[in-house]
């Protein structure tokens, strides 16, 4: 245990951080590079570290979708809305989602019109409000990415009761990188591929990036060495040309294969579909839907809840949707830090932990570069 110990504090030695922005400080940058990392962690990692600050000049890293709910499109949540309406519905959602507007209204404000809607911590808590309330139709939004469908899964497969349903709204990371290669509007020139995913699809789930040559990506850890020696690498690799491979630079909790278990479970309770992304559009199956056996399960078909035409994801005059492809950056928004605060959000990426706008918000007064 001694050894993991000091193992996990290298990663966070001043010393180590400020030896790699030495030797990023002497690249040699002779085009621009633009690197992406997509996930929420990473973004308050970098912000609260002041990474790009560090970054010599011509190199940009910038935040991609990363964040499972900024990119929960406004639809989804307005099924949620819809179900919460219902006088004989408890539903149920994580803490973030449950101030992510959908139009002018979102599950805080029917909570506040008392409206029976439930902040929980796992999808077990819904399970046992459903089993302790068999009165009530209890409805949990699934909302994630790899490493909450698992858990959601392996619910699903248990032991539910008839009163239970969920509203699948789970995503997959590997699909979107593919389609932000394939021209989304943002050139991206590499990756720092998320630490808490990959450690269920392992080094080998992103044999999409492999393909024709591949693109430079590197999975990291979250402390600030950790970061720094990504980019480091990720720049070489770049400027050094294909072929390219992914590389695991995170071996003390990733692994070539992931979580095997994990991924076998996600496997008996969903197949993947097409699925909207918020601000992106349709990514072919990038999402997750309930498999035939379990689909009375699924409150929409249940229910009959509808997914309607015309619900915006973006509210006037916010960009979140441009931040989640790392088109514009969180202080170019009007209404950034002034109507669009943690305190009082105006657009999920302020509005979620994970969300780029807060980390920025977080982290202002650290240098950004």
């Amino acid at each position: 245990m001694t050894g993991g110990a000091e193992l996990f504090r290298a990663f966070d030695d001043p010393k180590l951080a400020s030896s790699l922005a030495g030797r990023l400080a002497r690249l040699e940058i002779p085009r621009p590079l633009t690197l992406m990392h997509v996930c929420g962690t990473h973004e308050h990692a970098i912000a609260r570290a002041g990474i790009r600050s560090l970054l010599p000049p011509g190199v940009r890293l910038i935040a991609g979708p990363g964040c499972p709910v900024c990119v929960c499109p406004a639809v989804d949540i307005d099924l949620a809305i819809q179900a919460a309406l219902r006088d004989d519905m408890t539903v149920t959602t994580f803490g973030d989602m449950f101030r992510v507007p959908s139009g002018e209204t979102s599950l805080e404000q029917l909570r506040a019109q008392e409206r029976d809607v439930r902040v929980v911590y796992s999808p077990l808590d819904a399970v046992r409000i459903a089993r302790e309330e068999p009165g009530a139709q209890v409805v949990f939004v699934a909302v994630g990415f790899e490493t909450t469908a698992g858990p959601i899964a392996a619910a699903l497969l248990g032991d539910v009761p008839d009163n239970f349903t969920v509203i699948p709204s789970l995503r997959l990371i590997p699909p979107a990188l593919a389609f932000l290669l394939e021209g989304a509007g943002t050139q991206v020139d590499g990756f720092v591929l998320p630490g808490h995913v990959s450690t269920v699809l392992g080094r080998a789930g992103y044999d999409v990036l492999e393909r024709d040559g591949g693109v430079p990506a590197v999975i990291a850890g979250f402390e600030a060495v950790d970061i720094l020696q990504a980019v480091f690498e990720l720049i070489e690799e770049a400027l050094s040309g294909p072929p390219h491979a992914v590389r695991n630079l995170y071996r003390r909790v990733v692994s070539e294969n992931g979580n095997v278990r994990a991924r076998e479970t996600i496997a008996r309770a969903f197949e993947p579909v097409d699925s909207i992304w918020r601000g992106i559009g349709v990514i072919p199956r990038s999402g997750l839907a309930l498999r035939p056996a379990l689909r009375k399960l699924d409150a929409v078909l249940r229910f009959g809840l509808e997914r309607r035409d015309g619900i915006a994801d973006a509210r006037p005059g916010c960009i979140c949707h441009e931040v989640i492809l790392g088109l514009s950056e969180p202080e170019a928004c009007p209404l950034f830090g002034g109507a669009c605060t943690p305190r009082r959000p105006y657009g999920p990426c302020m509005v979620s932990s994970e969300g780029t706008c807060r980390a920025r918000y977080q982290y202002r007064g650290t240098p950004r570069g």
